[in-house]
């Protein structure tokens, strides 16, 4: 579990060739999408972020990928995790699924569904905590196979360059919500009850890292599969 505000160090270990993703196909039908409020600038869901069809595709796919299962002892300060995970740099498939996807246009602001949250310039930076410029090329894939897990942690921050030119839940899978710990007002009170986000197949979840970055946790699947697509918002800091 790393402190809260300290600078990730983890680096990924780059492929010669990334893999041939599948393209993005939506349906002309689709309904537009919305931000989902789950706690006022620190969880945001995107439910129905991907058809069923295109997560169907990417499960098959990524299962083709040569997956690596974590060590089963931590490093000193870091939460117990159970999962495969295969790692890739890649700022073409970042900028696609930032702008293929709808994303880029929910994020933004640009789409809003009379049900979702609403956003003008003032929350959209309140609630993203800067100017938003892209995605992280660091794209992570994690397998949750049953009996796996990610004990209670924080996600770091990073620095990263974004080039001026992250989830598919099989519907089998039980078990494996994330859960947040949101922490008590002071030491004298009771710590609030656990928000529970609840799996869905091809649902976006968006949360605050860093200094702001509440505990969380990843619970044990216990039966079929969770995959994860894994990127990160990245936030112009305004000086």
């Amino acid at each position: 579990m790393a402190p809260k505000g300290k600078k990730s160090t983890a680096s990924s270990t780059p492929q010669e060739q990334p893999p041939n993703w599948p393209p993005f196909k939506s349906p002309v039908s689709r309904s537009p999408l919305s931000l989902k409020e789950i706690l006022p600038n620190q969880i945001v869901t995107i439910p129905n972020f991907w058809p069923s069809s295109l997560c169907k595709t990417y499960v098959s796919f990524l299962a083709g990928l040569p997956l690596v299962t974590t060590p089963g002892k931590p490093k000193k300060g870091e939460a117990v995790r159970v999962n495969d995970r295969f790692q890739i740099q890649d700022a073409s498939f970042a900028k696609r699924l930032w702008e293929e996807t709808g994303l880029k246009d929910v994020v933004m602001g640009n789409v809003q569904a009379d049900d979702g949250l609403q956003l003008n310039e003032e929350i959209r930076t309140q609630l993203w905590g800067g100017e938003v410029v892209g995605l992280n090329s660091n794209i992570r894939i994690y397998r949750y196979s049953k009996g796996q897990f990610f004990d209670q942690h924080y996600d770091d921050s990073n620095n990263v360059i974004v080039p001026s030119n992250p989830t598919d839940i099989p519907a089998r899978c039980v078990g494996g919500e994330t859960v947040f710990y949101p922490d008590p007002p002071t030491k004298k009170v009771a710590p609030p009850e656990p928000i529970i986000v609840d799996l869905e197949a091809g649902m976006a979840l968006l949360h605050r890292h860093g200094a702001e970055c509440m505990l969380h946790e990843g619970r044990e699947v216990l039966a079929g599969e969770k995959w994860v697509i894994r990127s990160d918002l990245c936030v112009r800091k305004s000086s």
